[in-house]
């Protein structure tokens, strides 16, 4: 009789750790929020899962992995029904890719929230699973072009190709929509539009620190054997570092800033250092984290007032700033403080110039994609609600039932 490998096992279990992380974008969306919109927030979270997994299943996976375009549309890759061990690391390899598929869809409907159509989002969810993310997953993870350059582009987990991907098709979206009414005043006055209850943001972000232990260690594919093992511990620890560290940075500097250890620019702190090791975690020192996620929360903290007071881009819970800026930030990181080729260990510039050609590679792409959709979605469709109903909030208007009923 056949026996499933731990490997397999590995990735089924690292791939439940990251479909949890849903639950924490949804925590932390729905929290940095208004509370009259929470129920839009959480149907774009179940949205991006349900509709994504199926479009990556159908389109999206074959398009990243696979190389005969021509059959893109044919049967679909698993309706073989291979039961034996290959079909089941198959499968194992497939619902890994579409948790990671589903965060990159969910990080857009922060950057856009409060102002969307619900209809409209899922024409974007379908885009952003079938092509804009496949494309770019190919491209690094799947035999693509920035994998066989002289000195390959490397990001581990994707801090570019996941999260990176969706900021920036969440900044084309942001921009394309406007800011929310009431966001930015006519004498130029920067309004603070708060979240309604940062105890669920809270708790969303340790859900997501928690599963990021899967979607970084998950990412090795292995766990059995030493070298995985070894392997598999490392990237723990150095995500665990770069969160802690990025926490701590973005507290300091609002404290010091601000004069109040502000709570939501420290949650985001933390998730700034977990997008910047992602791309990393697996060629860097324990210290290399800790400075990579000290460097991430302060970035944080300066992005996020960049992108709200100087570009005045309505952005409400940070996630340009957290998965956009500090994605390429810890991508290009990797090119000074990876042990074997980065520019501190001697390794000259080869890879930190591979690294800013595929940043710059996804961002064009990203961007482009995202313009084009955004544009096209709202001279045809439409994409934002009108002022009446995002002034009575999403929740009652687009799905007729409120989150709280007191």
């Amino acid at each position: 009789m056949e026996t499933i490998s731990i490997d397999t096992l590995w990735v089924l279990v690292a791939a439940v750790l990251v479909m949890l992380m849903q639950a924490g974008f949804a925590m932390v969306e729905s929290g940095f929020t208004r509370g009259k919109n929470s129920i839009n927030i959480l149907m774009k979270n179940l949205i991006d899962f349900s509709m994504g997994s199926l479009i990556f299943y159908i389109v999206g996976y074959k398009l990243m992995f696979g190389t005969d375009i021509a059959g893109l549309f044919g049967k679909p890759v698993l309706f073989d029904n291979d039961n034996g061990v290959d079909g089941i690391a198959n499968k194992a390899s497939l619902i890994f890719q579409t948790v990671f598929a589903a965060t990159a869809a969910t990080i857009v409907s922060g950057a856009i929230a409060e102002r969307t159509k619900f209809s409209t989002y899922i024409f974007f969810t379908v885009i952003i699973t079938a092509i804009i993310y496949p494309v770019a997953g190919h491209w690094v993870w799947g035999g693509g072009w920035l994998s066989t350059l002289s000195t390959p582009f490397h990001d581990f987990a994707g801090s570019t190709v996941v999260h990176s991907v969706g900021a920036w098709v969440g900044l084309a979206g942001a921009i394309v929509l406007g800011p929310r009414i009431g966001k930015y005043g006519k004498d130029g006055k920067v309004n603070v539009i708060p979240g309604h209850n940062l105890t669920i943001g809270a708790l969303g972000v340790f859900i997501l620190w928690f599963g990021w232990f899967g979607f970084n260690g998950g990412s090795q594919l292995a766990i059995g054997g030493t070298d995985n093992a070894i392997a598999v511990s490392s990237i723990f620890v150095n995500t665990n570092l770069s969160a802690a560290a990025g926490a701590l940075a973005a507290m300091t500097v609002t404290w010091m800033r601000h004069k109040k250890p502000g709570l939501s620019l420290s949650l985001n702190g933390a998730l700034a250092g977990l997008v910047a090791i992602t791309a990393g975690c697996d060629i860097v020192t324990p210290e290399a984290s800790i400075l990579i996620g000290l460097i991430a929360g302060v970035v944080l903290v300066f992005s996020v007032e960049l992108f709200d007071k100087v570009f005045r881009i309505d952005d409400p819970v940070g996630a340009i700033s957290v998965h956009g800026i500090n994605g390429a930030l810890g991508t290009i990181l990797v090119g000074f403080f990876a042990i074997d080729g980065g520019l501190f260990y001697g390794g000259g510039i080869s890879l930190l110039i591979s690294q800013l050609i595929g940043v710059l590679a996804v961002a064009a792409w990203s961007l482009t994609m995202g313009f084009a959709l955004f544009f096209t979605l709202k001279k045809t469709v439409g994409l934002r609600v009108t002022a009446r109903e995002e002034h009575i909030g999403l929740d009652i208007t687009e799905h007729g039932e409120s989150a709280y009923n007191l």
